[in-house]
């Protein structure tokens, strides 16, 4: 008997109907202007464990501290975001009040201009407004200048998100932090040529950590895409251990720098307890000063007890606390300075230790590093010093090499449910054990991606481990069926009775273990300059691909390639191999060709599953289902690595015997971790939500068009571009380009990347492919203002090499 060399077929997927659907957007140009954090200057949050902790109070003093203790002039910005109760209560009027009373008391001839101002306010608190708030006070240009804004305010002394809606003046996130960028910009033109430690900015929040702004979002999320270095103020009052730790714990869990903990003493010793859970010191206990241990994490500052007597005006008070507002000061000062430091200092360290994947160092520009200060959402924040210093935001258009789809609430809703994890599990080894994560994920993975064929999950490290034992199944299944095991029980380390080989794709890409290389069409990525001990192990097809070019959908059929009975009907994508589309009816006919033969099938779905192409599965546009699949990146939101191969029952039956040996043999430490089996559900989950994820269909199977047809339509059109793909989260080009210029090694794309990194995206090039991938939760409006920054840019770029 003659047996068939190609024991399975590779094939990675998924696809969309080529029909695109007729829906029609009116595409918006106008975008809301990046909110980028400016470094000049220190900017710090106060935050506070509770409301009525003192937050206003430590404003207050360190206002007073930077103004009144300077010998030349200084400049502080007291800016309060949201205020309720107004304008009975004013944090700003107090501010502004309290310190020109220190001052006229203690300091009098050092010279003092003071402003106070409120911005924004609902028409029941602008109807009780007192003209004195808006009082400014002139003392020359040589004097110290307090400025004190309250941003919005309303009259109810209630949670901003009920003042919000009972008057009638509700206020978006956005404009919340785009008046506050104004600010920050306002207040630092005038000082350029101040040093960085001349000014100060504080913004105090209202009431506690997570109590809600206007919108009802909580304002840890809400200030959470400037990142600003915070101070939290705890509560020193019976139950205030519980409150202060967690407040500090919601902080730091969203990615907040907290550089010091602040909080009134009420005879309690609460700082023994804080001290013992941050691991830090006490830097003061009322007016004695402790020295603080350069081991320490987030110092401790205990404030006096602050006198109870209505009638009592705090100067005294403040007097005596100057001391310590004057040493939190200087620890303000210093985590900044220390922050600008690392930020300069980190590209250059990085080129000196560092050896990334897939660069050529060589290539690598001076000033080419990026420096990635933090991530919110599908944004970057990383740190620019060209003309000023500033935290600016970057779209990632390649989703961290396709992996990320959340938003900024997923990213928290995923740091909780994997910090639970970690907490309750640590990690725990998995073969014969099972842990609730894992089970969940599970159930998950066969209810969803894998229903209606896949009956076992086995969990893996990443994409192309989770290739790897797809082809240790699909080898197995093969030789069980065609007789080429003769005793399971033996062991037949040695033996090779015949050579194996795969069925796949040229341009396919699998990963770069050595298994999947082995299963991928000769490429840049396989040659013996990248792996010797590479030869290909399969007959690798040219199959027909699909792009739109003039506005037009053209199909490229290979040289000798039957066109009789060729009907189109959707499109597959290959990723890594150059974003190309491939005609499924070949694929399916090939899939179908081999289940004559009993050649186990295996999808690779780890870049393209999970809503990635307006699916979550090829299953559900192809009507063809695989015996083994593979999952990975979008599947835990991307925040974490983890993959998944999914095999039918008659595939893992072919590992069932009475010897271990029989078993399948291959493992990770971390299978299965916790961590990443919740990222998992919670992703999975949120993904195909309508109340998470406002892109999926009513139906629930498919996500909306992201990328607006008429500027696809111009884009294919577009001189410099050969070809378009555009589907689900993806829109994909290839630049027309010759020799040298073509191919995954050319450059060519790179001062056009380089021009749409200055409009806040972030691309990654395949040769002279670019791409820009959005995730399932992303608004159409956000994919079309991407569209509009690249024909932009594209108009450009062709221009400078005509």
């Amino acid at each position: 008997m003659t047996l068939n060399p190609f024991p399975f077929a590779v094939f990675r997927f998924p696809s969309v109907l080529l029909s695109r659907r007729l829906c029609r957007r009116k595409l918006s140009s106008t975008t809301s202007p990046p909110l980028e954090l400016p470094l000049s200057h220190p900017i710090y949050l106060i935050w506070g464990s509770n409301t009525g902790v003192g937050k206003t109070l430590v404003s207050a003093g360190i206002a007073a501290s930077s103004l009144l203790s300077s010998p030349s002039p200084v400049k502080f910005h007291y800016l309060k975001p949201l205020q309720t109760g107004f304008p009975s209560d004013s944090d700003s009027r107090f501010v502004f009040n309290k310190v020109r009373q220190l001052h006229n008391r203690n300091h009098p001839r050092i010279p003092l201009s003071a402003s106070l101002s409120v911005l924004n306010a609902s028409p029941a608190a602008r109807k009780e407004m007192d003209p004195v708030l808006f009082f400014t006070g002139e003392e020359g240009p040589g004097s110290s200048e307090l400025v004190c804004k309250t941003l919005y305010a309303w009259e109810e002394a209630v949670s901003p998100h009920l003042a919000a809606e009972r008057e009638g003046f509700i206020v978006k996130d956005s404009m919340v932090l785009e008046t506050l960028q104004r600010c920050f910009r306002d207040g630092f033109e005038s000082c350029v040529d101040k040093e960085r430690s001349e000014v100060l900015c504080v913004v105090e929040t209202a009431g506690g950590v997570a109590s809600p702004g206007p919108s009802g979002s909580l304002q840890c999320d809400l200030y959470r895409p400037f990142r600003i270095p915070a101070i939290l103020v705890g509560d020193g009052r019976l139950g205030g251990i519980s409150g202060t730790i967690s407040a500090y714990e919601s902080l730091t869990l969203r990615g907040y720098d907290v550089v010091a903990v602040v909080f009134e003493d009420h005879g309690l010793l609460n700082e023994g307890p804080l001290l013992s859970y941050m691991r830090s010191n006490i830097i003061a206990l009322c007016a004695y000063l402790l020295l603080l241990p350069s081991s320490c994490r987030v110092p401790i500052l205990v404030l006096p007890p602050v006198p109870k007597d209505p009638s009592d005006d705090l100067v005294e008070w403040f007097e005596g606390s100057h001391y310590l507002f004057s040493n939190l000061k200087e620890i303000m000062l210093s985590a900044y300075f220390e922050r600008i430091k690392k930020l300069h200092d980190m590209p250059r360290k990085a080129r000196d230790i560092i050896w990334w994947p897939f660069t050529q160092h060589k290539l690598v520009p001076e000033g080419g590093v990026t420096v990635i200060d933090s991530r919110c959402g599908e944004n970057f924040a990383v740190f620019k010093a060209q003309k000023t210093e500033v935290i600016a935001p970057l779209f990632d258009a390649c989703a961290s090499w396709w992996t990320q789809g959340p938003d900024a609430i997923l990213q928290a809703e995923l740091a909780r449910e994997m910090g639970y994890a970690a907490a309750r599990y640590g990690h725990v080894m998995f073969p014969e054990n099972i842990h609730e994560p894992a089970l969940n994920c599970a159930e998950l993975l066969l209810q969803g991606v894998g229903k209606g064929w896949a009956s076992r999950a086995y969990f893996s490290d990443n994409g192309s481990t989770a290739i790897e034992i797809a082809l240790k199944m699909a080898f197995r299944k093969f030789s069980v069926d065609h007789g080429l095991i003769r005793d399971s029980n033996e062991d037949t380390t040695n033996e090779r009775s015949i050579e194996l080989m795969v069925l796949a794709l040229q341009r396919s890409y699998h990963g770069d273990t050595l298994g999947a290389m082995e299963a991928q069409a000769p490429s840049s990525y396989t040659g013996f300059l990248q792996q010797p001990w590479y030869t290909g192990r399969g007959l690798f097809l040219d199959p027909p691909s699909v792009s739109m070019h003039n506005n037009t959908w053209n199909i490229s059929i290979p040289e000798g390639f039957q066109l009789e009975n060729l009907r189109l009907e959707s499109i597959i994508i290959q990723g890594s191999g150059g974003m190309h589309m491939v005609d499924p009816l070949f694929q399916r006919v090939l899939v179908n060709e081999c289940r004559s033969r009993k050649i186990p099938v295996i999808f690779d779905e780890v870049f393209t599953g999970f809503w990635r192409l307006g699916v979550e599965t090829a299953v559900e546009l192809i009507h063809c289902v695989p015996d083994i699949a593979c999952f990975g990146k979008l599947m835990t939101g991307g925040i974490i690595p983890l993959a998944a191969t999914l095999a039918t029952d008659a595939i893992f039956d072919s590992f069932i015997g009475d010897s271990k040996l029989k078993a399948l043999l291959h493992g990770h430490s971390f299978t299965a971790h916790a961590m990443g089996c919740m990222a998992a559900v919670k992703s999975i989950q949120w993904f195909k939500d309508p109340c998470s994820n406002p892109n999926i269909t009513s139906d629930g199977r498919l996500l909306r068009e992201l990328w607006d047809n008429k500027m696809v339509d111009q884009i294919s059109s577009h001189p410099a571009v050969q070809r378009v793909v555009a589907l689900g989260t993806l829109f994909a080009l290839e630049l027309k380009a010759e020799g040298d210029n073509a191919g995954y090694g050319s450059l060519y794309a790179r001062p056009l990347l380089q021009k749409l990194r200055e409009d806040g995206v972030y691309m990654r090039p395949l040769g002279n492919v670019i791409y820009l991938l959005s995730g399932p939760c992303t608004p159409p409006v956000t994919c079309n203002q991407l569209l509009v920054k690249l024909y932009k840019r594209l108009e450009e770029f062709n221009g400078s090499k005509n």
